[in-house]
């Protein structure tokens, strides 16, 4: 997996002060999406155990809130396995005293809990581990600025845990 970018101070991606990883790899291509270099799963640097470390260690301080996975796509399968050391790390790590948000375009219901081609053997795990969903794809004819933590009415906020 490639990653296009990690914001260490970012207040734009969940609740409080977090630490964001934009993974590479979207099929989604929704139109009008932010981040449309992410498409590309070839696009930024390798995702490395180095890099696991420094987002890590970045977390660390406690006015740091948590970590938030985004994109690209997480939930592109080949991206679900390759964050779940990442984020089986950060739970042996932090427990529950942080919390995990990804943002998915994937649809909870019937994209990620129903045989899908983004279901896998890791999401389950994935889905156990996140404290807060984002789902649902940007839709541009729903753009509205004045939502919370998302871009577009049809997607939703959900606190799985």
């Amino acid at each position: 997996m490639n990653y296009a970018s990690v914001r260490t101070c970012d207040i734009a991606n969940g609740e409080g002060v977090r630490v964001s990883l934009f993974v590479s790899g979207c099929t989604h291509h929704c139109k009008g999406c932010f981040n449309e270099a992410a498409w590309d799963f070839a696009y930024g640097e390798p995702f490395t155990k180095k890099t696991e470390n420094e987002i890590l260690a970045a977390l660390e301080p406690d006015f740091i809130d948590g970590l938030t996975i985004l994109g690209g796509e997480p939930m592109e399968p080949e991206n679900q396995r390759a964050l779940m050391p990442l984020l089986r790390r950060f739970r042996e790590k932090f427990g529950d005293a942080k919390t995990l948000w990804i943002y998915t375009g994937c649809v909870l219901e019937t994209d990620l809990k129903a045989e899908s081609r983004w279901r896998t053997e890791v999401t389950d795990e994935m889905l156990s581990l996140a404290d807060v969903l984002v789902d649902g794809p940007f839709l541009e004819a729903k753009k509205d600025i004045s939502l919370q933590f998302r871009g577009s009415s049809n997607q939703r906020i959900i606190r799985l845990r």
